[in-house]
């Protein structure tokens, strides 16, 4: 990475000069260092209050970079393109979370979304514009607010594009260059204090207005699932084993009817309870349609326990306490139907089709769930997901004409890279118009990748295979808390050049006002009047506001994702509308 050490002034050499020139040296550091004490402070809680491991990462790293310029004349600047990378990995693994609600929630409540984004981003404008113009702020400092209150760096750009195509032309006495450094300052001060500060309303709006929630969070789950019972497929805690009243018993095999026969003809008869192990003499035999049942076999099965208890036991012989017979591990697998031979029978039809010894715990049509039970009619293209020992499982799959997905401990990296590179190439493509540029954006492109592979996933479950919920949990957590440790030494220096005289205290307080005024509006009309769920509420606001942090930290405090759910909607349009309305702020100054 080489040295990122911008300028050195000589000092005396010591060990606090020493150390903090080794976190210039070693970008690394810098950020394991600001991660570790970030999410320490961020576990904090004082009166029910706390930053949460992004704002304490974010404050750290600014702390830091903030102490090494003051003191030591030492200026971090590490590479974007770690940062970057880091937010595209967070926001494809959020997309991925809350794909199979993204179009429900559309369908729920995307005019309700609209319009919480277009209230944050009127708001926003109106403090930022007039408050700079009322302080009698010069050139170039609401264009600046505007980006750093609403932590959009592309403002910035816009409004050097206003200056360099002359749309705006400084007065007199005033070079382009000053305007630019306005901007920066302005920039540089609001995104640090409203980067904190809309991660703390944010997670507490819904504390604010008297609401748990944890609880309102569970209740939108319900109300954006479409009344469905179990996560689609390919969502997380899709392949967690349920309650089911089946269970695995073994018994003696002592009845005539059974001794002497194959176990081809023993699963034709009794579909409903095939033998999943047979052991003899303390040795776990080969399953095959050939192997004929001896007297004093150990038979394994699964079935319905009360079928079992009452009458098992008269059909195949007394119960057996033998741990080789009992110990058959059981999977959660789902399969998608794949054979037209099965289309259209029921699910009680199914079992005389080799789908024996599992359990249907849900039934899924183009990603969503439908009712169960054994007159459930299955088509060809559904999902059904079973749970039972892995060679019932296997067999299943294979008469439905599937392929049996299930857990893993490994990472899909084939779909996230492909994925990503999509959601990343749409997110650059540009179109100026009358001097703007108009785009999706990176981020939204990765989301709305993550968003895609799990809407696809939710009606084949073959798309990409499962992704484990930790490894997406930990690019989620570990992407966004980088993002910020690396945005946080860059910005940190640009803090001390715009410190000194008034014009500070007209930047913290217009860029903090501008922050936060205009979500706490919005999220009390969304909650108010539109009447949405406190989370989805947040969760529009935030994503009109563009604060990813501030997402993390709802979706922290209310232990669920679905906060992502209006995120997308209000975060692309108010994009746009930021764009715009950061060029004009430039060209009305």
């Amino acid at each position: 990475m080489g040295h990122i050490i911008d300028s050195v002034r000589p000092t005396a050499e010591s060990g606090i000069h020493g150390f903090f020139e080794l976190l210039g040296h070693q970008p690394i550091a810098f950020i394991l260092l600001a991660l570790a004490l970030g999410n320490l402070i961020g576990k904090l809680d004082v009166k029910g209050v706390s930053l949460g491991s992004t704002a304490g990462s974010l404050l750290v790293g600014v702390i830091i970079s903030m102490v090494a310029e003051a003191a030591y004349g030492i200026t971090y600047s590490i590479p974007g393109v770690l940062s970057s990378f880091m937010l595209l990995l967070f926001m494809y693994a959020l997309g991925l979370k809350v794909g199979p609600q993204f179009f429900s929630g559309l369908r729920k409540g995307g005019l309700a979304f609209v319009g919480v984004g277009v209230i944050v981003w009127v708001l926003n404008w109106v403090i930022c514009y007039f408050g700079a113009s009322w302080a009698g702020l010069a050139p170039g400092y609401a264009t600046g607010l505007i980006s750093g209150s609403y932590t959009i760096t592309a403002i910035l750009g816009v409004g050097q594009s206003a200056l360099s195509s002359g749309a705006y032309t400084p007065p007199v006495g005033m070079t382009v260059e000053q305007v630019g450094a306005n901007m920066a300052a302005a920039y540089a001060i609001s995104y640090v204090l409203s980067s904190v500060g809309i991660i703390l309303l944010i997670r507490y709006l819904p504390r604010i207005f008297g609401r748990d929630a944890k609880a309102d969070a569970k209740q939108a789950e319900r109300e954006y699932s479409g009344g469905a019972t179990h996560p689609v497929p390919g969502a997380p805690g899709a392949l967690v084993m349920g309650f089911s009243p089946y269970d695995l018993r073994a018994f003696y095999v002592t009845h005539q009817q059974l001794i002497g026969r194959r176990l081809a003809q023993l699963a034709k008869e009794y579909p409903q309870v095939p033998i999943l192990r047979v052991v003899r003499d303390h040795q776990v035999l080969e399953l095959s349609d050939d192997l004929v049942l001896e007297k004093n076999d150990i038979v394994t099965v699964r079935g319905n326990v009360h079928d079992l208890i009452l009458e098992e036991g008269e059909l195949i012989g007394p119960e057996a306490d033998e741990a080789l017979a009992r110990n058959v591990p059981l999977e959660v697998a789902d399969i998608h139907v794949g054979s037209h031979a099965v289309s259209g029978k029921t699910l009680q039809e199914l079992e005389s089709h080799g789908t024996g010894g599992v359990t249907v715990q849900a039934l899924f049509r183009a990603g969503n769930e439908l009712p169960l039970g054994p007159a459930s009619v299955v088509l060809f293209g559904d999902v059904i997901r079973l749970t039972g020992p892995d060679v019932a499982i296997k067999a299943a799959a294979k008469a439905l004409g599937g392929r049996a997905i299930l857990p893993t401990l490994k990472s899909e990296v084939l779909y996230l890279s492909l994925a990503m590179l999509v959601g990343y190439l749409v997110g650059i493509v540009s179109v100026t118009i009358s001097g703007i540029p108009f785009s999706l954006g990176t981020s939204a492109g990765c989301i709305l990748a993550g968003v895609g592979v799990s809407y696809f996933r939710s009606r084949n479950p073959e798309f990409g295979g499962p992704v484990h919920e930790g490894a997406r949990s930990f690019l989620q957590d570990f992407g966004l808390n980088a993002f910020v440790v690396v945005l946080s030494a860059n910005v940190g220096p640009k803090v001390i050049t715009a410190l000194g005289g008034d014009t500070l205290v007209w930047l913290a307080l217009i860029g903090t006002l501008g922050a936060l005024i205009p979500p706490l509006i919005a999220f009390w009309v969304g909650f108010k009047f539109f009447g949405l769920n406190s989370i989805i509420a947040d969760g529009a606001a935030t994503g009109g506001r563009n604060s990813t942090p501030g997402l993390n930290a709802i979706i922290e405090e209310s232990g669920s994702s679905v906060a992502a759910v209006p995120y997308p909607v209000s975060y692309a349009l108010t994009t746009v509308l930021a764009l715009i309305g950061g060029y004009f702020a430039m060209i009305l100054s």
